[in-house]
């Protein structure tokens, strides 16, 4: 069950969110099934901003995903710093009703 969110907003330009939306369909399934402890991952786009919602099993476990090197700081963010504007938002967020 999940119980803990990670929701990173990031600022894109119009041409570049479709872009973006190609790296997160790229680290989708590796981050599904390369940390057990992930349960969702969801892309959200305005026309402002997308945000990506990754689902973990505890805060903890969100936590550890944003230091994981290889994944998220080297794959994810590496393929993703030419086309974001400003610094990431990130927020961690749980689960208050089940």
């Amino acid at each position: 069950m999940t119980k803990a969110y990670l929701e990173i907003t990031m600022q894109v330009s119009a041409p570049d969110s479709i872009k973006a939306g190609a790296v997160y369909s790229k680290y989708k399934e590796p981050l599904l099934t390369t940390m057990p402890s992930a349960k969702s991952k969801e892309l959200l786009a305005r026309e402002e901003d997308v945000q990506v919602l990754h689902g973990f099993d505890t805060q903890a476990s969100a936590k550890s995903y944003l230091k994981s090197a290889p994944l998220f700081n080297n794959d994810v963010v590496g393929a993703l710093k030419p086309l974001i504007m400003t610094e990431p938002e990130i927020r961690n967020l749980r689960r208050t009703i089940e």
